[in-house]
């Protein structure tokens, strides 16, 4: 099974990797656009992507070190991959404090974000300070290359990245333009953001609600 899956995803890799050759020594201009066209209809794929990162984690780090930061990374992949996984979501990568995560759906992706932010409220009402976990999550959608089960390329995947990892503060779900025209999700608010990472037209903060919003001073009252 292991080996099948890896003759899969090297065959991918392969064609793209010969039609990028054959657009490197292509001469003229009409020959480059056939070749993606060619690459589109092969890799294109249209998908919502999110990507999850950690507010506060790189000083965090320096303050507690290296072990504390591996104990978090274990932490929110046991608390956060379920959620993924309940709401139809694919895990490709994570690097560091960071997740890359497709969906074929926008509104599961919605919901996953906001499901996943009240997981973590909920986890951090019972943990120490230094220990809470500060999410913050970007969603891009429209047409991307796909190749193989481990890379995504394209305007609105830079997009979700920029959002999700330099954009968004703890406790932040910010969607591109595509996201927010798609989604058709009656509990959630849009909010315009003041600018647009690149990539994306528009940008907008999601609007949503803890369920028993409780805090640490609640559960010592």
């Amino acid at each position: 099974m292991l080996k099948t899956r890896s003759v899969i995803i090297s065959a991918s890799e392969d064609r793209f990797e010969k039609l990028l050759e054959q657009r490197i020594k292509s001469s003229s201009s009409e020959e480059k656009e056939k070749i993606d066209q060619r690459i589109w209809d092969l890799f294109g794929e249209e998908w919502a992507i999110m990507f999850t990162d950690m507010s506060g984690f790189s000083r965090g780090v320096a303050k507690f070190g290296i072990i504390h930061f591996l104990q978090t990374i274990y932490e929110s992949q046991r608390i956060l991959v379920p959620v993924i996984d309940k709401n139809d979501g694919i895990l490709l990568k994570v690097e560091g404090d960071s997740f890359m995560v497709l969906y074929r759906n926008v509104n599961k992706a919605l919901k996953a974000a906001i499901e996943m932010q009240q997981t973590v409220k909920k986890y951090n009402i019972v943990t120490p300070d230094e220990e809470d976990i500060l999410l913050c999550i970007g969603i891009g959608f429209g047409r991307m290359l796909k190749i193989g089960d481990t890379n995504v390329f394209g305007p609105e995947v830079n997009a979700a990245s920029k959002l999700g990892e330099d954009t968004a503060k703890a406790w932040e779900i910010i969607v591109t333009g595509n996201v927010k025209e798609a989604a058709e999700l009656g509990n959630i608010e849009f909010i315009k953001t003041d600018s647009a990472p690149p990539g994306a037209k528009e940008a907008y903060k999601v609007q949503y609600s803890f369920e028993n919003d409780y805090s640490k001073e609640d559960l010592n009252s």
